[in-house]
């Protein structure tokens, strides 16, 4: 059974309770961990501030990577509080509307540098920020989807920012991994959740996934956190610069 016991985490991205990154908040807590989770702002606390409480976090604060500041300061009160991080789930993602509904050569030069900023740039300020917290090793974890290794239909400029989050995983692995923290990915497979919802014929993709994955289903959150409480614990000690996918088997025949 995975243990968390005494460790202490960071999960950002928190939407609501269908969010990938609640149910992997719900697996850490319940291995033991001590958590500290990020909202983006007033109207999302709304949703989120109950899941908090739920939780016991002890740290639970709205932070919008894509304003100055905000990032580092919730890594100012966790130095302040814990002095210390084991482990940190990225589980953000964003393209304005007007360019992830399009073609993906027409997206504007503003369109693609916001989503990689906010996709990719700030898991690279996660772990700048981290380092110095994780004197005795730890690990970082990001949310990815199959369509940064394959074109997936109306996916658009999300899969290369993706694919651009994957390949920047394995550059961190391999630049962290003197000082023992692991960097790895976690793909699922298509999940009914609130920023998906956004993509163009997400019913169709769903519907898709679960017809063509060998399991014949969809995946839960609950599968998504499983994974991740085990990546982030000891018994996965071995394992970094990696990309598990957790999709019923989609990724192998999709």
């Amino acid at each position: 059974m995975t243990t968390l016991q005494g460790k202490k985490g960071l999960v950002l991205g928190v939407a609501n309770e269908r969010s990938l990154a609640y149910g992997c908040a719900r697996h850490f807590r319940a291995a033991g961990a001590d958590l500290a989770i990020t909202y983006l702002n007033a109207k999302t606390e709304h949703y989120v501030r109950p899941l908090a409480t739920a939780l016991e976090c002890e740290i639970a604060r709205a932070c919008d990577v894509g304003e100055p500041g905000q990032l580092e300061s919730v890594f100012e009160e966790i130095a302040a509080k814990w002095g210390r991080l084991d482990f940190a789930l990225h589980a953000i993602g964003y393209a304005p509307a007007s360019d992830l509904h399009g073609r993906v050569i027409d997206c504007s030069a503003e369109g693609f540098a916001r989503a990689m900023l906010v996709s990719v740039h700030s898991f690279f300020r996660m772990a700048k920020l981290a380092e110095p917290l994780m004197p005795s090793g730890g690990c970082l974890l990001a949310i990815t989807y199959y369509g940064g290794q394959k074109a997936v239909e109306h996916y658009g400029v999300m899969g290369p920012v993706k694919g651009a989050l994957e390949t920047a995983i394995a550059y961190m692995a391999l630049e962290l991994g003197g000082k023992r923290i692991r960097v790895n990915a976690i793909s699922p497979g298509p999940v009914a959740t609130r920023s998906a919802s956004g993509l163009k014929h997400f019913e169709e993709l769903l519907d898709h996934a679960a017809k063509k994955a060998p399991d014949h289903r969809l995946i839960t959150p609950d599968d998504v956190g499983a994974l991740a409480a085990f990546l982030v614990s000891d018994g996965a000690k071995a394992m970094t610069g990696n990309t598990s996918y957790v999709d019923a088997g989609y990724h192998v025949v999709g």
